[in-house]
């Protein structure tokens, strides 16, 4: 059982709220549904929390064909059918054939791990639910050796979602939630600190600046993210782009400079120059 609690880390500003809901996900003994906009750091709290808190991480990133017997287990049955047609000695043995699931080996860690199931959301709507009686019972049975796997530690399990489906009932009543709300100014100042400690206060104040009006502009298919933002900075820096050339700027003039680290479609990048074209005609 975690005896410390979570109170964020230097790498990783995390709100009163959040350390809140991970330390509250520990002392419930419950897996903790995180929900956010996508770069907002869903992925990274698991791996901080498993830093600061001095426990193995094992990461579970879901895709579309991911099924949740893959976590567990899987059988490989044609490499037993070839090792068999070549007379391989190994096929005697079934147990060669098992391979292990990330689920597996987060029940087998010698200490309490951190589980990463992210972005749950990915795959079919019945995965969640396929996953209850594990998630809930803390073991699984493997029937083609017979063999009952038990978690020698409750894992910490994080689980991402970004909102691309909604999940089942019966699996969101086992979780504690959070949704990670978009950061305000102070915070992403705070944020971009972090990974920008020597980012000169005229220049921060210009970027966030732009970033925000950027992000207030009606119609935007994607706005840009936290992590749109700490590339953009990156760029500004690489390149020393002046303050004042942000400045200048102004999301009602002109789009901001190396704006393809935050604006990601064409669709957006035509609306915004229709409101730039449509602001220039209305300053006439």
């Amino acid at each position: 059982m975690v005896k410390e609690r979570f109170k964020g880390s230097a790498r990783y500003v995390a709100t009163d709220d959040l350390t809140l809901a991970v330390n509250a996900a520990v002392t419930l003994s419950r897996p903790l549904l995180i929900k956010g906009e996508p770069g907002t750091g869903k992925t990274q709290l698991a791996e901080e929390v498993a830093r600061a808190l001095g426990m193995p991480l094992y990461e579970w990133h879901i895709k579309s064909t991911t099924k949740a017997q893959q976590g567990l287990y899987e059988y490989d049955a044609v490499s037993r059918l070839r090792d068999s047609q070549l007379g391989d000695d190994r096929v005697r043995d079934i147990s060669n054939y098992i391979v292990r699931g990330r689920v597996w080996e987060a029940f087998e860690s010698d200490t309490q791990p951190v589980l990463l199931i992210d972005e749950i959301d990915k795959a079919d709507i019945e995965f969640p639910n396929d996953l209850l009686r594990e998630l809930d019972r803390m073991e699984f049975y493997v029937y083609e050796t017979r063999e009952l796997v038990k978690a020698r530690h409750r894992p910490l399990i994080i689980i991402t979602s970004n909102n691309e489906k909604e999940l089942p009932d019966a699996f969101l009543r086992r979780c504690f939630f959070h949704y990670i709300r978009f950061p305000d100014a102070a915070t992403m100042e705070r944020i971009v600190g972090v990974h920008f400690p020597g980012l000169k206060r005229e220049l921060l104040a210009e970027a966030l600046q732009a970033f925000y009006s950027l992000r207030d502009v009606p119609g935007l298919k994607k706005k840009p993210s936290t992590s749109e933002l700490l590339d953009w900075i990156k760029l500004l820096l690489a390149e020393d782009v002046p303050p004042e050339v942000l400045r200048e700027a102004d999301t009602k003039k002109v789009i901001p400079p190396l704006y393809g680290a935050l604006l990601k479609n064409e669709q957006d990048v035509h609306l915004f120059e229709q409101l730039l074209f449509m602001h220039r005609r209305n300053a006439r």
